[in-house]
């Protein structure tokens, strides 16, 4: 199947986010501005060993670990009932029992980020998608016109592109 040739955007794109159970939310009123940065081949550091200013060799080292932001407009902060995306990302309210995406005895509370990106409508043979395991969220909350959240996270799992 031949690659895309219509240019995606942030009106083809939406976020969902699920918890190791999983119980799962789409991302409501998300503004268009997922983010994913430090991606490589390896998810590797790079380390260049020299001897007197002459390169000898260039090596992978320690593992890194790639990271993700978004943020959406803010209807609600937290309910004890409804699953809200603030309650899911931050295991608050109505997801305090919510299961980490690394296990059930894990420490670190960890959730499933995935963007799914329309492409049948544009004539691709799917949809595409990026899922994002095993991240930690942490969030960001601003009173405006509107008010916002932003999610950032790290990814300690894959990242995994179709």
């Amino acid at each position: 199947m031949a690659a895309s040739t219509v240019i995606k955007n942030l009106n083809d794109g939406s976020i969902a986010a699920e918890d190791g159970t999983p119980t799962s939310v789409a991302a409501s009123f998300t503004v268009g501005d997922l983010s994913i940065d430090g991606l490589s081949a390896t998810q590797n550091e790079v380390t260049a060993y020299e001897t007197r200013g002459t390169l000898n060799s260039v090596r992978h080292t320690s593992r890194t670990y790639p990271s993700v932001s978004f943020s959406a407009q803010l209807a609600d902060y937290s309910d004890g009932t409804d699953v809200l995306l603030t309650d899911l990302m931050l295991k608050q309210g109505s997801q305090s029992s919510a299961v980490s995406t690394l296990g059930t005895n894990a420490e670190v509370y960890t959730v499933k980020i995935t963007l799914t990106v329309e492409g049948t409508d544009h004539g691709d043979a799917a949809d595409h998608t990026i899922v994002m395991d095993d991240v930690h969220v942490t969030a960001a909350m601003s009173e405006g016109d509107p008010n916002t959240v932003t999610f950032s996270g790290t990814i300690y799992g894959t990242v995994t592109m179709t």
